[in-house]
């Protein structure tokens, strides 16, 4: 699959994939999209450290387009820990105009986490909506650009 170091994503700054134990990402110029990867068993302190990474990464866009894909992902914290990674998402959202994340799903557990966070994450400097399909997702991320993404 890929071969990266095992250091945590804000250590990696040269590579063009980064990871975190189960957390892949890599931007791609050509769909101006940071495209993650998700897999295994997930912690929360891993979610943190790729959003931290995101936060501190400066070379992206500030109108961000996400795609998470989290078919093989496995959600090993409870739900009541999704209040650090949404506190952990208002942080990144500040360093941004604004951000569009399209998650891809397919499971009943994790699509229900998905579904807490997403009411946990609103505000007017950044959407979440959860997909099934690669092809829907992306469809819905190149619907949204900086000029029809009006913000206060």
């Amino acid at each position: 699959m890929f071969s990266i170091s095992q250091l945590p994503m804000s250590k990696i700054v040269n590579s063009p994939y980064k990871k975190t134990n189960m957390v892949f990402a890599k931007f791609n110029h050509q769909t101006a999209i940071l495209e993650s990867k998700f897999e295994g068993k997930l912690t929360v302190k891993e979610l943190i450290e790729s959003s931290q990474t995101i936060k501190e990464n400066e070379s992206y866009p500030r109108f961000l387009k996400i795609l998470i894909d989290s078919k093989k992902a496995i959600v090993n914290f409870p739900s009541n820990d999704l209040s650090f990674l949404a506190e952990e998402h208002h942080k990144v959202v500040e360093k941004y105009d604004y951000i569009v994340t399209a998650i891809i799903l397919d499971t009943p557990k994790e699509t229900a986490f998905a579904m807490l966070f997403q009411n946990l994450i609103k505000n007017n400097k950044s959407k979440f909506q959860l997909f099934s399909t690669r092809e829907a997702a992306i469809s819905w991320l190149n619907n949204y650009t900086e000029s029809n993404c009006q913000h206060v």
